[in-house]
């Protein structure tokens, strides 16, 4: 129960953030209750090879604007480290992970987050025995 309220309360802020000072959609819709609330659906989970992610807020819906869990499997990664443009934070909600950022790694448990620059060379992999699951908030700067 404490999970599920504190992965509440921080998709919450997170969608605080996201679309507090958001104009309409691009299509010309309002934003309303119904289009503004996003609940995790594993019939709805993008596969990948170490596990799974899930779009709450997709690149498509706002300016770029994304906030995506990830899942991945106990000692193996998404991706090896790798820079871009666009900044991104993560925040790790079960297990624990290995931060990469230009040269140096820490570990870290649930309920830390990890700010990656732009153009920084950073990753994040699972160090655990157990799924490590975290949340990726980042913009994109062009959308596809």
């Amino acid at each position: 129960m404490k999970k599920t309220t504190c992965l509440l309360a921080i998709l919450a802020l997170t969608s605080v953030t996201l679309f507090a000072q958001s104009e309409k959609k691009s299509d010309g819709d309002k934003f309303t209750i119904k289009n503004t609330v996003s609940t995790f659906n594993l019939e709805e989970v993008d596969s990948t090879e170490v596990g799974y992610q899930f779009w709450f807020v997709d690149k498509t819906y706002l300016d770029g604007r994304t906030l995506k869990m990830s899942v991945v499997e106990p000692q193996k990664a998404t991706h090896a480290p790798h820079s871009h443009e666009e900044d991104e934070f993560f925040f790790v909600l079960e297990g624990t992970a290995e931060f990469y950022l230009d040269g140096e790694t820490t570990e870290a448990g649930p309920y830390s987050s990890f700010y990656c620059p732009p153009y920084s060379k950073h990753g994040i992999r699972n160090v655990g025995d157990t799924e490590l699951k975290y949340l990726v908030i980042k913009k994109y700067l062009s959308v596809d």
